[in-house]
């Protein structure tokens, strides 16, 4: 059974530094282009950053470039999005995904995606 599963968030003050992790089993996830999207309060989910599985090559909005890296371990099996110079509008539920169609390009659009985790939440608060 496919699954992702999210970790890393919590709260921190403005300018801190967080690390979500996503945890994928049931694939393996090197096959596949994968998504970190967030979600605020009566906000639209958005895309934050992606990695495709074929070159590595990475995305980011450009309202986190700058600021958060994405990398994966795939002898872990395992996504990461570091995130330093949190600011209050990064607060969301922060989830990731996979793309299911092997070795293509990411793209920061929720519709190029099939399956999600359950989300984890960050907040960016003094």
């Amino acid at each position: 059974q496919l699954q992702l599963v999210e970790s890393g968030g919590g709260l921190v003050q403005p300018g801190g530094s967080l690390r979500l992790s996503c945890a994928a089993s049931g694939f393996t996830l090197d096959y596949y282009a994968i998504g970190w999207f967030r979600q605020a309060p009566g906000k639209e989910r958005e895309g934050v950053s992606c990695i495709s599985s074929s070159d590595g090559s990475t995305y980011y909005a450009d309202s986190v470039k700058g600021r958060f890296t994405i990398s994966r371990d795939n002898a872990k099996n395992t996504v990461y999005l570091q995130m330093t110079s949190l600011k209050p509008e990064d607060t969301a539920v922060y989830y990731c995904t996979v793309d299911s169609v092997v070795f293509r390009q990411c793209q920061l659009s929720p519709r190029r995606y099939d399956y999600w985790g359950q989300g984890t939440q960050v907040t960016v608060s003094s």
